[in-house]
């Protein structure tokens, strides 16, 4: 299933999440705006893996003192879309 989030507080304008909703797994991840390189790392880096492992290891992740970042953003995104399941 297709999740679609606008995070704030960060250069990324949105997030397409791909999420198989029986394995928990995320398929895609495409990050729209913010920096190429660290927002490709990222996709990369979560793709397969299972919602609630990306949660525990993004949450909480700040970017200088936005008191945010692009991961912690993606973590409150998948706690959305995990209360929604």
């Amino acid at each position: 299933m297709e999740y679609r989030y606008r995070p704030e507080g960060v250069c990324s304008r949105e997030f397409v999440i791909d999420i198989d909703e029986k394995t928990r797994k995320i398929n895609k991840l495409k990050i729209i705006g913010g920096c190429p390189g660290n927002t490709l790392a990222v996709s990369a880096l979560v793709e397969g893996k299972n919602i609630n492992d990306v949660i525990a290891k993004l949450d909480g992740i700040q970017c200088g003192m936005r008191g945010t970042s692009c991961p912690d953003q993606l973590a409150k995104a998948l706690k959305e879309i995990k209360s929604k399941m």
